[in-house]
């Protein structure tokens, strides 16, 4: 990469990359504004992300995404981070500031902005909220939630001592807040009277295993929303579906979150429009 461009270059990394829809959809953009640069996929060894980190300003770049598994470590290595990626410790978003890598974290605003595009009012009607997992992305999305709803919480998670972990940062953020946290074997029984119901896991994905959830206990107005996004619609959301529950996917969230990354490096915020969700659809579709 040429460091005498004056055109704006981004990049998403990760480990594995080649998965990664983010090239699609920040190229419809630059495409559709007629703006000059490019966003381009590089694979980074989790042993090789400090010097990638270090340098990729020499090499052209403005800034780009990061993706698993380098959300977390990324965050140590930035000399700032925005007040949201302080308090999930994990970013996704980067850029050089005064020659300093400062970084961002957009999940939990793209999944609010994917849950109140699919799900309208969700917010107003939510007491009670049952999250699967406790990974990176359920951090994002219990801030998400916790920001716009004084819901009680259930967490749902395997390991005891990784739900424990996102309780007390949760805690950080609301000492009140009420989260109880239970094995999947209470799944069942903690549906009764929820309101919002979201997989934050990779279960359900494809060539992962399945969710399996019996959807009957949640009332009629409850909310189903994951993350996942291939495929396009799961058997959890197959199943709310059937039920006619609402629901969001994961391919929502996706967009959404790419938005405020592309403003900062190419100066114009995006649209995500029906063509733009019907593209990366069609990529997945074709490639799930």
């Amino acid at each position: 990469m040429s460091t005498s461009s004056l055109a704006p270059h981004a990049f998403v990394i990760g480990w594995p990359i080649a998965h990664s829809r983010s090239p699609l959809i920040h190229n419809y953009w630059l495409k559709m504004l007629s703006l000059p640069g490019s966003y381009e996929q590089i694979a980074v060894r989790p042993e090789a992300l400090t010097n990638f980190l270090g340098n990729f300003a020499s090499e052209g770049f403005v800034g780009g995404n990061v993706t698993i598994p380098h959300k977390e470590s990324a965050f140590a290595l930035c000399a700032g981070t925005t007040p949201r990626a302080k308090l999930l410790r994990a970013v996704n978003t980067l850029w050089i500031d005064g020659g300093k890598l400062q970084g961002d974290n957009t999940d939990a605003a793209g999944f609010l902005a994917s849950l109140d595009a699919d799900a309208p009012g969700w917010d107003e009607r939510c007491e009670k909220a049952v999250v699967i997992g406790a990974g990176g992305a359920a951090r994002s999305i219990i801030a998400a939630i916790m920001s716009r709803s004084r819901c009680r919480m259930t967490l749902i998670n395997r390991s005891r001592a990784r739900g424990l972990e996102l309780i007390e940062l949760a805690h950080a953020i609301d000492p009140a807040r009420a989260i109880e946290l239970l094995d999947f074997s209470a799944l069942p029984d903690c549906l009764a009277g929820a309101d919002l119901l979201v997989n934050t896991t990779s279960l359900g994905m494809a060539n992962q295993p399945p969710l399996n959830v019996d959807l009957t206990p949640l009332p009629d107005h409850a909310v189903v929303a994951d993350i996942v996004y291939v495929p396009l619609e799961t058997e959890l959301l197959t199943a709310a579906r059937s039920r006619g529950l609402r629901t969001s996917g994961g391919l929502g969230m996706l967009l959404h979150q790419a938005a405020p990354g592309f403003a900062r490096w190419f100066g114009v915020a995006p649209e995500v429009t029906p063509e733009l969700r019907a593209l990366v659809a069609r990529d997945i579709a074709g490639q799930s």
